[in-house]
């Protein structure tokens, strides 16, 4: 059974992280960032089965891809933070020459980044030939992406979703970060997307909400309602309902964070509301 506290004590300090690369050199995205600090944590440390050390192929094991890649933030964080490269490397985030680059990368090889990601739209689809290449070689492991709400608004997302089901892609989990925000506001008042579980559900997929997307027990539960539904001739669709810069009051609720740092003052508010838990780097 997981241990509640001590994953919420790990998502304090992820939080503490995210804040603290994008101010040391005033650039990132912090709001989807602090948003999705649950479900990164959830993932990898209670519902992936991952292999001890890191390889490319990713035979034997859950895969994961992050398909909006601006979050690397958090996704750098929970990376270090469960065993992948030395958190003390969180400290070189968007530098030149850096294996942590702003979107992740692969040239560098950085562990647990399998393709570069960045360019929205396309998590999906690399997701779904992850997915059939374990088909093809009798892997019974699963694969995971992340895709933000805003992000459904670009077309092949839609042909990816309608592939995957025609072609009963059923080792596939997709999670929609549904914070209601964007980069220039809310995305009801830049392209309103309606019922998205209907039109998950209308395309031919399993689809399961999560309403309180930052509570880690929710959020385990929900992930591992969605492992139970695959390998049912249908890919899975879970709609994480999320506060944007979660954690932060006044970060919450809002776009103007999406890719804006905190300054001095702004910072230390910030990391006051979450208290250390792990050890800074």
């Amino acid at each position: 059974m997981a241990d509640i506290k001590k994953l919420e004590n790990l998502v304090t300090q992820v939080r503490r992280d995210i804040l603290r690369q994008v101010h040391k050199v005033n650039s990132g995205h912090p709001g989807g960032s602090l948003g999705c600090a649950e479900f990164f944590v959830a993932l990898y440390n209670e519902v992936m089965k991952r292999n001890d050390s890191f390889s490319m192929d990713g035979k034997g094991e859950d895969l994961f891809f992050l398909s909006n890649g601006h979050i690397s933030p958090v996704f750098y964080s929970v990376l270090a933070r469960t065993g992948y490269f030395p958190v003390e490397e969180l400290n070189t985030f968007r530098h030149i020459d850096s294996r942590l680059q702003g979107h992740p990368t692969t040239h560098e090889g950085l562990p647990g980044i399998r393709v570069a990601s960045g360019s929205l739209g396309q998590g999906i689809s690399v997701a779904i030939g992850a997915a059939e290449t374990k088909k093809l070689n009798n892997d019974n492991h699963l694969v995971y992406t992340l895709c933000g709400d805003g992000e459904l608004q670009e077309g092949q997302n839609w042909e990816a979703i309608m592939y995957a089901a025609a072609n009963n892609v059923d080792n596939l989990i997709v999670s929609v970060d549904l914070n209601g925000q964007q980069i220039d506001g809310s995305t009801d008042n830049v392209l309103a997307m309606g019922n998205l579980a209907g039109k998950f559900s209308a395309f031919g997929w399993d689809v399961l909400s999560i309403e309180k997307g930052n509570d880690m027990a929710a959020v385990i539960e929900g992930l591992k309602e969605a492992k139970s539904r695959t390998g049912k001739k249908t890919p899975v669709c879970v709609l994480l309902h999320t506060v944007m810069g979660n954690g932060v009051d006044f970060m919450m609720h809002t776009h103007a964070w999406h890719g804006k740092a905190p300054n001095d003052e702004q910072l230390e508010t910030a990391l006051a509301q979450n208290p250390e838990t792990l050890g800074d780097y």
